[in-house]
């Protein structure tokens, strides 16, 4: 593998940055999606659903207390402001949330495009280099020209690599914020519902 970097020629330091820059992030999503879905509590949320439609907000306060799931998070802001504005509150907190989520996406996505690239450039360095080679030297001596040659492939192939290994966390991430935003949307809606709901009855008697 070391051989075949120093054959790479220059282009190959700006390759190995962008594989060092994906491999740190795909690591740092990883660790991050882990402690999320570690912290989810699917009955603690139907349960803090439960304490809306009572209408027993202070049981709410105390039973989230601690917690580190996201939709709770969406939710007691939503509580919190219901007064207000519950539904801006929420989408406020989902945009926060989400880019959460999001963070460092741009990174690989970049990559993505940049490394074929960069696998391009140093395949035309290394044609470049396998002319002037054999201008210089001639036909005579091709294991010269096949220097040149070489050195492009190998850039090509690096380059191409860093994209492909690229694609599939990228995917997957992507996946996986696609998920988050339907459920933050789910139960969401499912507590503007439940309260409109609620403040329903208590006008009733009023009337």
């Amino acid at each position: 593998m070391i051989d075949l970097f120093f054959r790479g020629g220059p282009v190959m330091y700006p390759l190995l940055a962008c594989s060092i820059l994906v491999l740190t992030v795909i690591i740092e999503r990883l660790l991050f999606w882990i402690s999320v879905d570690l912290n989810r509590d699917m009955k603690l949320i139907e349960d803090v659903l439960e304490l809306c439609r009572q209408g027993d907000w202070e049981a709410v306060r105390t039973k989230v207390s601690g917690s580190k799931d996201f939709i709770i998070r969406v939710i007691v802001s939503g509580i919190l402001h219901r007064e207000f504005s519950m539904t801006k509150a929420m989408e406020a907190s989902a945009a926060e949330e989400i880019r959460n989520m999001r963070r460092y996406m741009g990174v690989l996505d970049t990559m993505i495009t940049v490394a074929p690239l960069l696998g391009i450039f140093g395949t035309v360095i290394g044609i470049i280099a396998s002319f002037e080679a054999l201008g210089t030297a001639g036909i005579d001596q091709p294991q010269v020209v096949t220097a040149g040659i070489a050195q492009a492939l190998i850039t090509t192939a690096t380059g191409l690599g860093i994209a492909i290994l690229s694609v599939f966390p990228y995917n997957y991430f992507n996946s996986k914020v696609e998920k988050a935003v339907l459920n933050i949307e789910k139960y969401a809606t499912s507590l503007e519902i439940v309260y409109e709901k609620l403040e329903g009855n208590l006008e009733e008697p009023r009337s």
